[in-house]
């Protein structure tokens, strides 16, 4: 009965989206607020239908009820109930359910939250987050409703795949979702502006808070999923240019070089076409993102599904709701004011350059996912673009972005003193020179490009705390006066700088961990050992356990530096019999940032009895590479709650205007 509750209150969402989409249409062309609210009536309903939806769906995965198609082939009752839960959304037609959960989410934030929004602007903005509500729903329930149950239920279920019985998988997907479906706001507001005819200050404003949320619960959602390939998958990396990884990477390089736009928007009313056109091109990458995931037109151990019908729809989708906002934008941004003018050197110069290196860093990494589609239509071959080509094009753009964003701050509006900057910059320089100095003298002459990035991220970490210095006049005066005005620096400020921050820890991680990581691998007996750099492992015994839906084997390790034990690695070799899959479960011996990475490999017959392959991998920094996107995360969300962001503040400057 509570499935069919859900299957209901799927359908009735449906209807009050396509009743939102109408309702505040008609509400904007008659200039009715009577009409707007019912439509904002209308969209706090689906969201509420489809909360109840997705409930009743988590019901079925928590009680292992096999008469429903989705529950039976993604779930089974040995699983733990953290992964029954997450099996909710572990699946095709349970993500399509949770992207729909989150669209109609943001219409719901919209209708609730904009109350210093014009009338025209926040009813078409509510009416196009209808629109998506319909097309998306409107695709799940017809295309992949996950309420469809069997004639003939099975006794277990299939399971979900054993790699996403993870607690990072668990949470991955609902932040990843809240970052791409969060964009669809900002969508929105640009197709209502675009019809208005009106991009300026005070909308750039407005539109500032979601993309921040969004640009927020994206970095999280993907830094989760790049901890996942970490320690999940075995083989020790974190990012391996993998077609999804790319499709969530895009829509967050589009977010950034839009919350960068919209400052230039916000403060000197120039940009005002480019930043619409960003607001566009972040959401169109997240619905491009849904279809590489669910199409099967890209091989990845990340994807949902391989099914081309499915993935033929999402594609129209895609292809009627981006190039109908494209059409208007290409109609109306001739239309929008050009705003104000800026000297070569000043702030807006230097925000302008980092779009156009963000937005050819995107166009990079489109090309590198789509090329193999478009070669292999046109020829027939089948090839792959790997790391090698990013690397090789992705990497120098970013770096050119790294060394402009420390000044980037530091330059005044509208014309700038590059020398003055540069003078307040040089304690960053000569810090940077030196770090690179050192690790390419004293650590390894060899690995010239990985100390350069060492130097790179010691700009971006210390050009922020000048950055910081420099708002609050530190060192310039009275310690009483610079303490106040750090602590009252704007909440913006401390986010901006805090993410710049991030950035630094990240790229000092990932150099460090990809120039000096060193690697390991043997087939050893039980008393064997196995060296890494400093660290010696010996295998102690490899003993069978039970787990709750699994079988394994257990290594037992004892990992030594200077004869001193510095941890026991207990690494496992995990088979589910539900699924027939083996899969590798790994230690890591966290030394302060740096891992010792431990994996067990398969049995084999070894001349005096069983040997086991074992892998170690000493990462150096590596915990640098998670903690800086949580550090920008962080950063978002403190700027997030600058009470300059709230929707209050918009209104006020419209009404000023």
């Amino acid at each position: 009965m509570i499935v069919e509750i859900g299957a209901f209150a799927l359908v009735l969402a449906l209807a009050l989206s396509l009743a939102q989409l109408v309702l505040s249409t008609a509400g904007r062309l008659k200039r009715a607020q009577v009409l707007a609210g019912a439509g904002e009536g209308a969209a706090l309903a689906a969201f509420a239908g489809l909360a109840v939806a997705f409930a009743a769906l988590m019901y079925a995965f928590v009680t292992s009820d096999f008469s429903v198609a989705n529950v039976a082939a993604n779930s089974h009752s040995d699983k733990p109930l953290l992964y029954r839960i997450a099996g909710t959304w572990g699946s095709h037609e349970g993500s399509m359910l949770l992207w729909c959960l989150a669209l109609t989410g943001c219409g719901a934030a919209v209708a609730g939250f904009g109350r210093g929004l014009p009338l025209g602007l926040k009813a078409l903005t509510v009416a196009v987050q209808g629109g998506l509500g319909v097309v998306f729903l409107a695709y799940t329930v017809l295309a992949s409703n996950p309420f469809a149950r069997l004639d003939a239920p099975p006794v277990q279920g299939r399971s979900l795949n054993p790699l996403l019985q993870d607690p990072a998988l668990a949470f991955h997907p609902p932040m990843l979702y809240l970052g791409y479906v969060g964009l669809s706001v900002v969508f929105s507001f640009a197709v209502a502006a675009l019809v208005e005819g009106r991009v300026d200050a005070a909308w750039a404003r407005w539109v500032r808070p979601w993309t921040l949320g969004a640009w927020s619960a994206l970095t999280v959602g993907i830094t989760l999923g790049a901890f996942w390939a970490y320690y999940e998958l075995g083989w020790g990396g974190w990012w391996f240019w993998d077609p999804v990884e790319n499709a969530s990477f895009m829509p967050w390089l589009a977010a950034t070089a839009l919350l960068h736009s919209a400052i230039v928007t916000e403060k000197r009313g120039a940009l005002a076409g480019w930043t619409v056109f960003l607001a566009l091109a972040a959401f169109t990458f997240s619905m491009l993102g849904a279809f590489l995931v669910r199409s099967g037109v890209l091989t990845s151990v990340h994807a949902f599904a391989v099914d081309p019908t499915r993935g033929t729809l999402l594609l129209i989708i895609l292809g009627i709701t981006a190039g109908a906002a494209f059409a208007l934008f290409a109609w109306r941004a001739p239309a929008l004011k050009p705003g104000g003018v800026f000297a070569p050197v000043s702030r807006e110069s230097a925000l302008v350059l980092n779009n156009i290196l963000l937005a050819a860093a995107t166009a990079t990494v489109l090309l590198g996912t789509l090329y193999p589609l478009i070669r292999e239509a046109a020829t027939g071959e089948a090839i792959s673009v790997g790391p090698p080509f990013f690397n090789l094009t992705f990497t120098p753009l970013m770096a050119a972005l790294a060394i402009l964003l420390p000044a980037g701050p530091l330059l005044a509006w509208k014309r700038a003193d590059a020398r003055g900057v540069a003078q307040r910059l040089w304690v960053a320089v000569l810090i940077a020179l030196a770090c690179g100095l050192a690790a390419f003298a004293l650590v390894s002459p060899r690995k010239a490009f990985a100390s350069a990035g060492i130097a790179l991220g010691a700009w971006l970490v210390v050009g922020a705390f000048v950055e910081l210095a420099e708002r609050t006049r530190a060192f310039r005066g009275p310690i009483a006066g610079t303490w106040r005005r750090f602590s009252g620096l704007p909440r913006g400020a401390w986010g901006m700088s805090l993410a710049h921050l991030g950035l630094g820890v990240f790229v000092l991680g990932a150099c460090f961990e990809t120039g000096w990581k060193l690697e390991a691998a043997e087939a050893i007996p039980v008393g064997g050992r196995l060296d890494v750099g400093a660290y010696h492992l010996v295998l102690d015994q490899v003993r069978g356990v039970e787990g709750p839906n699994y079988e394994a084997e257990r290594g037992y390790l004892r990992a030594t530096r200077a004869d001193a034990l510095v941890c026991e690695p207990r690494p496992e070799r995990r088979f589910y019999p539900t699924g027939g899959q083996t899969t590798s479960e790994v230690a890591i011996c966290t030394r302060g940032v740096s891992h010792l990475y431990v994996v067990l490999g398969e049995r084999r017959p070894g001349p005096e009895g069983p040997v086991w392959l074992v892998r170690a991998y000493w990462n150096p920094w590596a915990l640098l590479i998670f903690i800086g996107p949580a550090i920008m995360a962080l950063g978002g969300l403190i700027s997030l709650s600058d009470r300059r962001l709230r929707m209050a503040v918009g209104a006020r400057a419209e009404a000023k205007g």
